[in-house]
């Protein structure tokens, strides 16, 4: 059953009990990697491994999420600066604990490339907190597994038309 959680806002990034941030650079320019995450959401689950769908709600005010292992979010859109930055706050969820998430993903123009840095601010009780915290591990190898099979993927479209596509970077 679906819980609703607490709304919060960007500054959550910064006062959140839970904050990981994890950051990498890839080859493709900010636009082409802002399009990827905030105009095609529904393409996460061809680089993302843990996404199973995203579909766009509200004329692209939100986003509904599925995970891996049944996990499920309702989204708002609460920042999408072109190039720049895109965030999304959790609404609603199947998740056990969570009282309010919040997603940052901030673009940083890198020499040809991008830095992307995803910022995962989360709050609930103190055994949810320590579980976050020790899975930092595990959401940092999927973030490395995401950013490698993101930049694979804007790479293959940037080689033009009849160019081979990569693999989707979801695992067997």
């Amino acid at each position: 059953m679906a819980r609703r959680l607490r709304p919060v806002e960007r500054d959550f990034t910064r006062t959140a009990p839970v904050r990981l941030v994890f950051a990498r650079e890839i080859a493709a320019p900010p636009e082409r990697v802002f399009r990827a995450l905030a105009k095609e959401v529904s393409g996460w689950s061809e680089w993302f491994t843990a996404v199973t769908s995203v579909h766009p709600v509200d004329g692209g005010a939100g986003r509904e999420v599925r995970l891996m292992g049944g996990t499920r979010f309702r989204e708002t859109v609460v920042a999408a600066v072109p190039h720049e930055v895109y965030a999304y706050r959790v609404d609603e969820t199947n998740a056990p604990g969570l009282r309010a998430l919040l997603e940052e993903w901030r673009l940083t123009p890198a020499g040809t490339g991008t830095r992307v840095q995803w910022t995962f601010a989360a709050d609930g009780p103190g055994v949810l907190l320590f579980g976050l915290r020790w899975a930092r591990g595990g959401l940092g190898r999927a973030f490395r597994g995401a950013m490698t099979a993101l930049e694979a993927r804007l790479a293959a479209e940037g080689a033009g038309p009849g160019s081979a596509r990569p693999h989707s970077g979801r695992q067997k």
